[in-house]
């Protein structure tokens, strides 16, 4: 596995790949690796000759100081879990050598970016474009892979991807949400628990769980006083938002139709934020 810290480095190994004609997969992470990001590792080495892998914790899509503070990072373990999953090339540039000089580009996403995670979090899709459109530009992958545990970061990269990169030619691939065995979509920021707040954090998935598969008996608004009210129980635990929307615009809907339907959430648990997201099949 090569390591390389910036975009000169990271292009002298890319191309002799790219002279060799191999496909390269990439999987943009911030880090704290888990096996949802092993997951997407292990479907582009499936899928590809070469994976390359990014870890760069993004200051442009932080709308909360503390929250980028805070975020874990362990460089030692997570390049020793690529190393174990066959990762050929770890891309993990420092602040300066993204940013050289101030992003000031506006993405637009036909409103995509003012639903659900966009009430709450200005900026940060933008922020999300502004970085994984330079790690493309770089990365130059015949595909990108992302989790769907990101549900509305997933739509937001396939809108840029679509209408500002189409002369890349990458294709966007959406991996399923992995989850613990209790239920918990796995998340970087699951480390930051402490162990009465990740033992509440389970009821997040459970009451998700429970309430689709219930879904043909009652009516959304029913559906979402019922999700709210059930995880709101829980001390820990307090609903930012439940929303019920189309797979396609990510639009609230007023009917469920399965296949076409996702419950997403966002929870405090504790001063922890976490999201979930659950299809109706």
């Amino acid at each position: 596995m090569i390591i390389t810290r910036t975009k000169k480095e990271f292009d002298r190994y890319y191309k002799l790949i790219k002279e060799s004609k191999k496909t390269v997969g990439f999987v943009p992470t911030m880090g704290a690796l888990h096996e949802g990001h092993l997951s997407l590792i292990k479907r582009s080495n499936k899928e590809n000759n070469f994976t390359v892998v990014s870890i760069f914790v993004n200051p442009a899509q932080f709308n909360n100081a503390t929250d980028l503070i805070n975020y874990p990072r362990n460089e030692e373990k997570d390049f020793d879990l690529l190393l174990k999953a066959l990762c050929d090339i770890v891309f993990v540039p420092d602040v300066n050598e993204m940013y050289p000089e101030r992003d000031n580009r506006v993405f637009e996403f036909n409103g995509l970016d003012r639903l659900m995670e966009g009430k709450y979090r200005e900026g940060h899709f933008n922020g999300v474009a502004q970085i994984v459109s330079k790690l493309f530009k770089i990365i130059k992958p015949n595909r990108a892979y992302f989790g769907r545990k990101d549900f509305q970061q997933a739509a937001i990269i396939k809108s840029m991807n679509n209408n500002y990169l189409k002369d890349l030619h990458i294709e966007i691939v959406t991996c399923d949400i992995i989850r613990e065995k209790d239920g918990l979509a796995m998340s970087s920021r699951n480390q930051l628990l402490n162990e009465s707040e990740r033992k509440s954090a389970v009821r997040i998935s459970q009451t998700l769980n429970k309430y689709v598969k219930q879904y043909s008996k009652y009516s959304v608004q029913e559906l979402i006083k019922k999700i709210t009210d059930e995880i709101n129980q829980d001390y820990n635990l307090k609903v930012e938002y439940i929303d019920i929307v189309d797979d396609e615009d990510l639009q609230n809907v007023n009917k469920i139709v399965p296949g076409k339907t996702t419950f997403c959430v966002a929870v405090y648990d504790g001063e922890i934020r976490l999201i979930d997201n659950l299809a109706v099949k």
